[in-house]
């Protein structure tokens, strides 16, 4: 895996369910997100909480953790105990504002390396303050968006209604200088043909990897995440155009089938060129 580049794939996992994070760790999965919040009951939250401390203390592979709302009973004491464990990043559930961000950073101030925070956006608040948000702390790695939750708090029920929020959260990852957000959870595990297809218009719309509920889909969002062998090949191309318009001193020229191509589209090539080609064997549903 390239580790210079942000996940394709996080895959969500119960802390309550210790069959299912060692699947999930022993998964595709690039990134395995512990949960702490929405799947675990009220009545085993302490219960997760110490899975989570025991779970970093034994395993080899970084995990990340999903903490509770942090204006909730539980959100805040998650952090604190996280703070004395080693772990890959901290995802922080229903955020609205930047104080919020400085909470949590506040919180894990006892670890020796910053922990770094995933923001999660949920309702209309959270996405109007997306930007603030994004730009609170450096610790901020990404934002990106909790659909489900989002819906409920704006009253609506078509999917295309969420695509303004969608750009939004773009829009403030990329003016802070974060890394592309990754795309909510598809809930229908049985729709591979669904989920495909949703992943890859959320790569047209600026996306970058996806949130998960099963192991079952990563084959269909790397694939959708990882340029084609013809857009790996005509990236190639288009630079070969540009290293020979620099020799006749221009920034820009016409394809031979009569594309424009200026600085813009050229960076866009280079990000193609960037992502690691999908393996031979990984369309194998694990």
């Amino acid at each position: 895996m390239n580790t210079t580049r942000a996940p394709r794939s996080w895959l969500y996992v119960p802390a309550t369910r210790p069959d299912r994070v060692e699947k999930a760790l022993a998964s595709r999965a690039e990134a395995v997100i512990v949960d702490l919040e929405d799947s675990v009951p009220a009545g085993a939250k302490v219960e997760a909480r110490k899975a989570v401390l025991d779970l970093a203390a034994r395993v080899t592979r970084p995990f990340h953790v999903r903490v509770n709302d942090l204006t909730g009973p539980w959100g805040l004491d998650d952090l604190r105990a996280l703070a004395r464990v080693p772990v890959a990043g901290v995802r922080l559930p229903k955020t609205e504002s930047a104080d919020q961000v400085g909470q949590a950073v506040d919180a894990l101030q006892r670890t020796e390396e910053p922990v770094p925070i995933h923001v999660l956006l949920e309702s209309a608040l959270g996405v109007e303050n997306a930007f603030a948000i994004a730009m609170a702390h450096p610790t901020v790695a990404g934002i990106s968006l909790g659909e489900a939750d989002l819906r409920a708090s704006l009253r609506v029920s078509d999917d295309g209604a969420l695509d303004w929020a969608r750009s939004r959260v773009v829009n403030a990852s990329r003016a802070a200088g974060l890394p592309s957000p990754a795309q909510s959870v598809y809930t229908d595990v049985a729709d591979e043909e669904g989920l495909r297809a949703s992943s890859e218009r959320g790569r047209a719309m600026g996306f970058f990897g996806r949130a998960l509920i099963h192991p079952r889909q990563i084959p269909a969002v790397h694939a959708a995440y990882t340029p084609s062998a013809r857009e790996r090949r005509e990236a190639a191309d288009l630079l070969a155009g540009l290293e020979a318009a620099h020799t006749h001193g221009s920034s820009a020229f016409l394809t031979t089938d009569g594309r424009f191509v200026d600085p813009a589209v050229v960076q866009a090539a280079r990000a193609v060129l960037a992502t690691d080609p999908i393996p031979e064997n990984e369309e194998e549903t694990p």
